[in-house]
């Protein structure tokens, strides 16, 4: 079992899908601090002091009653809440890491994307000999080896 596991773990995909994990775990640090540190604060600015991640309902008092002013002080006092604020400071997050993705993805298919105007590749490397032949060959004329994959036109 531990083979396997060692083998399936050194494959390509399994190591390009840890390295993607652990920067998309880093991303998300960074943009939880963006939404948290740079965009809420003129948001609350803008709102006349309101502070998502502070707002929430209290559902059931606590057992000795009382106001709380954070949803931590009614949670530490027993009180049940509905924390509306951290939901909103969420979304906002969600968003903007959808929408840094998307532009990512969009970059990298544009650089991927042949130029316009560029013509279609008139040549192939022969995968036994390396000898550029014809893209239409379907025999290579260096080492007679036959294309797979090619069908005879």
């Amino acid at each position: 079992m531990l083979k396997e596991f060692k083998e399936f773990a050194v494959k390509g995909n399994a190591v390009d899908m840890a390295v993607g994990i652990i920067i998309g775990a880093a991303f998300g640090s960074i943009v939880t601090s963006l939404v948290k540190d740079i965009i809420m604060p003129p948001i609350t600015l803008l709102t006349g002091g309101l502070d998502f991640s502070n707002k929430f309902v209290v559902l059931r008092d606590a057992p000795g009653g009382g106001v709380f002013t954070t949803a931590a002080d009614a949670a530490k006092a027993g009180a049940v809440t509905w924390n509306y604020g951290v939901f909103v400071t969420l979304v906002v997050n969600f968003l903007i890491v959808a929408f840094s993705i998307f532009l990512l993805v969009r970059a990298l298919n544009n650089i991927k994307r042949p130029a316009p105007g560029a013509a279609a590749p008139v040549s192939k490397e022969c995968p036994f000999c390396t000898m550029t032949i014809s893209i239409k060959a379907t025999r290579c004329p260096h080492c007679t080896s036959e294309m797979a994959g090619t069908a005879r036109v």
